[in-house]
């Protein structure tokens, strides 16, 4: 981030200097509307004592999905998760509000939820979706994390994160010509995009089994251990005693470390500057084998017959062209790039062999025939959505959340998706 914060610094210092050259001297007065943060510093009690289940809520913005049985958990950024009652795909019901101050990610096993509370995993016990208990907690497990290109930090010894909050500005602006000159401390990033600001700094679900998450996933769970990845590590936790995890391993990747995938006996962890490969033979200690490199760029991962298909998508992560690329993994020590496929902007994806799923942000969601690796067919592109992550559901079913809201699709003709229902996000004021 801060490598891309000087390029743009140097483009708008330049801009401001070709502004000052101009000859125009009138001054006039314009009105903007512009996305600004604005740092929260939030004392570690109270992160830990707001917890709370709650009635339904409103969807707002958006984060990542999970699903468990008929149940959809979506994230409320760094507020809390939604719970869905998708016993009825066509008509799902918004039942209840699960307040977790600082949530992004979520793991489902059994009838206990895992989800991050800032600095902090936290254990709930959700067989009552409309009253779910909060059972356990481990503490100190994260110091820092990023949601949305806002990052938040923990503090361990002064027991406080300083989190920044977004939010819409209109004001009014005088300038020359029409035209004014950005400076350093007005640019801020959001949702891997810069823009200009005023601030200076940057029955419930069944008794067994687990769910399933989303290609942007931090959390997973294998056999008895939840793994959880940092920026920086792939944090282990047993979980034989559900209701209270208990740490056992820290493994440390270097940095960039965005999302995993188990596969398998195998973890493939996404990174902005490659994939890591881990066997999984024994949970409790995986073991690192390879990484495939790639140029730096956001990547998330899923695998499917040996086939690790990555997404790579340009903005803060990196520079790499927007693409598809598909790996052979059949052997883990050596993978091997079979074909790069262009993109439009993919972020988040999902594989219902042989029906492949790309999200592309603003451009959509895309479904691919993916039976030939060397020869992927476009099926359907649905556009005018905003498309973020998928989850395809045995074959005839697809749950797609974006910016806009919670999409559910029959995928019975990956050529001819449905659109099943809609759950719409509250329109900005």
């Amino acid at each position: 981030m801060r490598k891309n914060y000087f390029k743009l610094l140097a483009v708008v210092l330049s801009l401001g200097v070709a502004l000052g050259n101009t000859s125009c001297t009138d001054d006039c007065e314009t009105t903007r509307t512009y996305r600004t943060t604005s740092p929260v510093v939030l004392p570690v009690e109270q992160i830990r004592n707001e917890i709370a289940s709650q009635g339904p809520q409103e969807l707002i913005n958006l984060g990542k999905i999970y699903v468990k049985d008929n149940y959809i958990f979506i994230n409320e950024l760094k507020k809390g998760l939604h719970i869905i009652d998708n016993s009825n795909p066509q008509q799902p019901q918004n039942i209840a509000f699960l307040k977790i101050p600082g949530v992004i990610d979520m793991a489902v096993k059994d009838n206990i939820l895992y989800a991050d509370n800032y600095m902090d995993v936290v254990t709930f016990d959700i067989t009552d979706p409309k009253n779910v208990k909060q059972t356990g907690r481990v503490k100190d497990v994260f110091t820092y994390g990023t949601a949305d290109g806002v990052t938040w930090a923990y503090n361990q010894q002064n027991q406080s994160v300083t989190d920044y909050e977004a939010k819409i500005v209109t004001d009014k602006v005088r300038s020359s010509c029409g035209f004014e000159v950005l400076t350093p401390d007005r640019i801020y990033y959001y949702n891997d995009m810069a823009y200009y600001s005023g601030s200076k700094g940057p029955t419930g679900p069944s008794a067994s089994g687990t769910g399933q998450g989303g290609s942007m996933a931090r959390f997973t769970i294998y056999d008895d251990f939840l793994y959880a990845v940092s920026q920086n590590d792939l944090l282990l936790f047993n979980i034989k005693k559900l209701t209270q995890p208990v740490q056992e391993n820290k493994i440390n990747l270097g940095w960039g470390i965005e999302t995993i995938f188990p596969y398998k006996d195998k973890l493939f962890i996404g990174s902005t500057t490659g994939m890591y490969i881990f066997d999984n033979k024994n949970p409790a200690k995986p073991e690192r084998v390879t990484m495939f490199e790639h140029a730096r760029a956001c990547d998330p991962v899923v695998v499917a017959n040996d086939i690790a298909y990555v997404t790579l998508r340009s903005g803060l992560c990196g520079v790499a062209p927007n693409r598809l690329d598909l790996i052979d993994v059949t052997n883990i020590y050596s993978p091997r790039l079979l074909k790069t496929y262009a993109m439009d902007n993919p972020a988040g994806l999902g594989i219902d062999f042989p029906s492949l799923f790309i999200c592309e942000g603003q451009y959509g969601l895309k479904s691919f025939d993916a039976t030939s690796s060397m020869d992927i067919k476009l099926q359907q592109h649905i556009k005018q959505i905003n498309a973020f992550d998928v989850i395809p559901l045995g074959g005839k079913h697809l749950l797609m959340v974006g910016k806009d809201g919670l999409y559910q699709y029959d995928t019975s003709n990956p050529k001819d998706m449905k659109l099943l229902s809609k759950i719409s996000v509250k329109p900005v004021s």
